[in-house]
């Protein structure tokens, strides 16, 4: 299992319609983050700071991300949400969500 953090402003304009969407995220979304080993999901908010947390359990992230990013509901989703989110200085180019490193962990 490998756990992941990543980060994302939200456009202070959005934030309410951000919170509405995920107030109840559409079970076809969840359930192919499931199939793509995504357990233990949370997005945290913090003024206009999300904070993602999940942990991966397969075997190939690369691949499952990829099976994420093919879905079409999930592609819909997307649609809705992506125009709600900024890049965190150092976000690679062309993408919202910019990964942290872990830097320690208590288990």
């Amino acid at each position: 299992m490998k756990r992941h953090v990543q980060l994302v402003h939200v456009r202070p304009e959005k934030r309410d319609e951000y919170l509405r969407l995920h107030a109840a995220v559409w079970p076809q979304v969840e359930e192919r983050l499931t199939a793509s080993n995504i357990t233990n999901y949370s997005i945290f908010i913090r003024d206009d700071l999300l904070i993602a947390y999940f942990e991966y359990r397969g075997g190939d992230f690369e691949r499952d991300c990829e099976l994420i990013a093919a879905d079409p509901t999930t592609r819909q989703w997307w649609q809705l949400t992506d125009p709600c989110q900024i890049p965190v200085s150092g976000a690679e180019p062309g993408t919202l969500w910019a990964d942290a490193d872990e830097l320690w962990h208590l288990d």
